[in-house]
């Protein structure tokens, strides 16, 4: 029975011993690890880090990108009676040291030099941490590699192969397994604390819902220090899935025909980026296969609408559906690697456009909702029953219902433990043994849950009008110009917004129309361009009430940054940040 996370590793190390449990590039090529190797090493970088001192609920950061040695590292650590703290290798130094310190963390584990170099910058502050280990083969003085972590565990094993068991054997549900701290779009980062019960009986949640088996191959791309992504892990090995990691996150488009997967988690941006590259594809290309296209892509969704709903496929629209496939979607599949059975996706809201495109050609996305403070599913649409714009049903042992002021709470096992250190904010987080998620949202009469938007982003105009600003960003964002964008419009006549332009199809534009330009500066003050966007901005919104609509934009001549402040680890904008960081040139936005 798997009730901990070092369970979970036992049972996938007894059960699939396969060849390719993990799948990594090397020299250029992709290799694979074999389950005993795998487990070998969490159990040799187990004992390694006993040996150097590690003691129960002892605190282990993490800083790398997404990497075999994350999850060996993670499994160790928690086997060995360890607290896994993951940082996101995008952050600032000082960003790093709030996390180390405030986590009292006693060993930090990272990466390669680029992180070395952010640790080196802060460690004289860091007065908890007695070890550092790099994933590099070379360390600097007074840093372990990682295999020499091996080399010490190894040597133990080889004398006494019963201490891994035992330590590992000593984890209870109720034991904390991780502190993961929140982006933080408002104020300062909290510490999740999530235990093995709150992990496993996700894992299984998600499980009992959604079919994955030591068949399938997986492609692993995002963060592993985001709670999706580290339950998906959970989920992939719990199965015996084989897990391939990507390069790096831009090189998913390349890794996927290289590893053809048949699971990808994904986050809406890598949707949104397909769709615009298809709908730019499409454009550009010739008036009879611009119409053949259209004609294929209303007859695929005639053809998933009707499957959704159980009713038989007329033999003339099965016939044509066939032409289609072979005319339009299997090239779009190809890309994929052609045996992709589902996507996931969570993390932010994904267009209900793109999901039913994506459904039309073969690919299902299953659309799916949680927070970190939820382990974090709470509801994923099915591979029999979808619903568009929804993010599912909730998943087993876990209740939902939606407050007086529209607010979602949630209540079940995977609810956290609580803040660390701070019990006031748990206190107001967690209420009757209902999690209040801060999201807005309804149910259906089938359970579906419908999100609108965070309860702290809801714009009341100056006309008292609510509005939602998610689902506008989401409708602009499928916008092949638009590469992202920030909704305006709290206490103000109307609604404006802050518009970061894909500069690639923009300069294109300026050069077919004559419109002359220095740099970007220059291109995104020119009135003609101002005006085009504003256009394309409505075209993009028709379905929106007049209230709804943007009627200004100004353009920015760079993207939103995580160096900067002004977004997430996770990619979520932070408004605050970004409306006081522009202030003037949003009030100018409003001037008669």
């Amino acid at each position: 029975m798997v009730e901990t996370i070092s369970q979970l590793f036992s049972n996938t190390i007894r059960s699939y011993q396969r060849d390719d449990l993990i799948l990594y590039k090397k020299e250029g090529k992709y290799v694979p690890m074999s389950t005993e190797e795998f487990g070998n090493k969490v159990k040799y970088f187990s004992l390694g880090l006993k040996e150097m001192g590690l003691n129960p609920e002892d605190k282990l950061v993490i800083l790398s990108e997404t990497r075999p040695e994350w999850v060996m590292t993670d499994f160790g650590n928690i086997c060995a009676g360890g607290v896994t703290v993951p940082v996101y290798p995008s952050l600032m130094p000082e960003q790093i040291k709030y996390i180390v310190e405030d986590s009292n963390a006693k060993i930090v584990v990272y990466s390669d030099s680029e992180q070395g170099e952010k640790i080196a910058e802060i460690r004289g502050d860091l007065s908890n941490v007695t070890h550092y280990v790099t994933f590099e083969s070379e360390a600097p003085d007074g840093v372990l590699t990682f295999d020499q972590v091996l080399e010490k565990g190894k040597k133990i094993y080889e004398e006494s192969p019963d201490l891994f068991d035992k330590a590992a054997s000593l984890a209870r549900p109720d034991t904390l397994a991780s502190i993961l701290y929140t982006s933080g779009t408002t104020g300062v980062p909290k510490g999740v604390m999530l235990t093995h019960n709150n992990f496993v009986t996700n894992v299984k949640g998600v499980t009992d819902v959604i079919e994955f088996s030591n068949k399938d191959t997986v492609l692993s791309w995002l963060p592993l220090s985001h709670s999706f992504e580290r339950i998906a892990t959970y989920t992939y090995l719990f199965k015996g899935c084989s897990i391939a990691y990507a390069e790096d996150m831009l090189s998913v488009g390349q890794n996927m025909p290289e590893i053809r997967p048949t699971i990808v988690v994904g986050v809406p941006r890598l949707f949104e980026k397909v769709y615009a590259a298809v709908m730019d594809n499409v454009l550009a290309s010739s008036p009879m296969k611009r119409k053949i296209f259209f004609w294929a892509t209303k007859v695929g969704r005639k053809f998933g609408q009707r499957t959704l709903r159980g009713e038989p496929i007329p033999k003339f629209l099965e016939f044509k559906r066939k032409i289609a496939h072979k005319l339009v979607f299997s090239k779009i599949i190809a890309k994929t690697g052609g045996r992709i059975r589902f996507f996931v996706t969570g993390a932010a809201p994904l267009s209900k456009d793109i999901a039913e495109l994506f459904y039309a050609m073969g690919l299902i996305v299953l659309e799916g909702y949680g927070l970190t403070e939820t382990s974090p599913v709470i509801s994923v649409n099915r591979l029999e029953k979808i619903k568009f714009g929804s993010v599912g049903p909730t998943i087993p042992e876990v209740e939902v219902k939606i407050a007086e002021d529209g607010e979602i709470l949630a209540r079940g096992p995977n609810i956290m433990r609580g803040y660390y250190n701070m019990e006031e904010e748990t206190k107001e987080a967690i209420k009757d043994g209902w999690f209040y998620t801060g999201d807005i949202g309804h149910l259906d009469e089938d359970g579906f849950i419908f999100i609108t938007d965070r309860k702290k982003d809801i714009i009341v105009t100056a006309g008292g009008k609510n509005v939602a600003p998610q689902p506008i960003e989401n409708a602009l964002k499928s916008n092949s110009y638009v590469n992202d964008v920030l909704v305006i419009g709290d206490k103000r006549k109307f609604m404006s917004a802050l518009v970061v332009p894909n500069f690639e199809k923009l300069e294109e534009y300026a050069k077919f129309n004559n419109i002359p330009y220095k740099d970007k500066q220059d291109l995104i003050k020119n009135e003609d361009v101002i005006k085009f966007l504003e256009a394309e901005v409505d075209r993009a919104t028709p379905n929106f009430a007049s209230y709804e609509k943007v009627k200004r934009v100004a353009l920015l001549d760079r993207e939103f940054t995580i160096s900067d402040g002004e977004i997430t680890p996770t990619f979520k904008i932070k408004r605050n940040v970004v409306e006081k960081k522009y202030k003037d040139l949003i009030d100018a936005l409003y001037i008669e």
